[in-house]
């Protein structure tokens, strides 16, 4: 069996929840400040197993990929108005803390984003670098509403086919390009095999109470001042073709607010591209090149 490139390790939240990341340690030379990687509202650390390893293994850096609360490994929490960006900001706080990370560069896809803009209103000279994937300080109307229609609707699957292909009748306008292998692959990022022997999504369905209670407890309410925070440092912005939370409007008031900052669209593709296609990638080996 192959060895993993990371390790399992626990963190507690200021709640006394113990969560989850994986830790991959640098295994090339090169040095640095750590990759902090940050995953969408119902992914996990897997979103990042193509890119994390590729990182440690580019750049010499360390790169910790945690997971949010009620998502994989991490526990579930008791009260589900916990399920809201300010909470996952204070998570991450404790994770920094525990691991003595006094700078970084953050890797944010979607809910990731809205985190990294967050920690950058609390302390934007702990952020050395940063990549935001298909999220802005807009998030689209029709984007929330296109969540609403499966985040914590539940289900599960008797194999690994019937999974992947729930998730092309859910997702498929998001991905016109996907055979039946990327919906596997898919699949095996975002359910796991429970108990009684059948594939379920890996979160707590729980996530969804805030975002039809309040979107504003999922979304705060202007983001602008917390993505400015992040002006000055190597930034690469990402946006799928096809998203439905990110426009092309946005997107470019976005390279206005950060100048420099690295802006690629990936065609034929919604939300959100895997950071897995050669431009961006490209893009992210450069910008970490450049963050001290």
């Amino acid at each position: 069996m192959t060895e993993k490139p990371y390790t399992h390790q626990y963190w507690r939240s200021a709640d006394g929840l113990t969560l989850h990341f994986r830790d991959y340690l640098p295994s090339a030379p090169g040095g640095g400040v750590p990759v902090i990687c940050l995953h969408g509202l119902t992914r996990n650390a897997r979103d990042f197993e193509a890119l994390a390893p590729h990182i440690a293994a580019t750049s010499g850096r360390r790169v910790l990929v945690p997971e949010m609360r009620g998502r994989g490994r991490s526990a579930y929490a008791p009260d589900p108005s916990t399920y809201a960006v300010p909470t996952y900001v204070s998570d991450v706080l404790a994770l920094l803390a525990q691991e003595e990370i006094e700078r970084f560069v953050s890797v944010g896809t979607s809910m990731g984003g809205l985190i990294t803009m967050g920690l950058a209103a609390l302390g934007s000279e702990r952020i050395a670098g940063v990549v935001l994937n298909d999220v802005g300080p807009v998030v689209e109307p029709g984007g929330i509403e296109k969540i609403k229609e499966y985040v914590g609707q539940g289900g599960s699957f008797p194999t690994w086919v019937h999974a992947a292909r729930a998730l092309a009748e859910v997702h498929g306008e998001s991905n016109p390009g996907f055979d039946l292998p990327d919906w596997l692959a898919m699949a095996k990022r975002t359910m796991v095999l429970v108990s009684n022997g059948r594939i379920a999504f890996d979160y707590d369905m729980k996530i969804a109470e805030p975002i039809f209670a309040d979107v504003g407890a999922a979304v705060p309410v202007d983001l602008w001042p917390m993505l400015r925070a992040l002006a000055g440092r190597p930034a690469v912005l990402v946006r799928g073709e096809l998203s439905s939370i990110l426009s092309q409007d946005t997107l470019s008031r976005m390279a206005e607010a950060l100048p420099g900052a690295r802006t690629i669209t990936v065609a034929g593709v919604g939300h959100a591209p895997t950071l897995d296609e050669p431009p961006v990638r490209a893009a992210i080996d450069a910008m970490l090149s450049e963050a001290a």
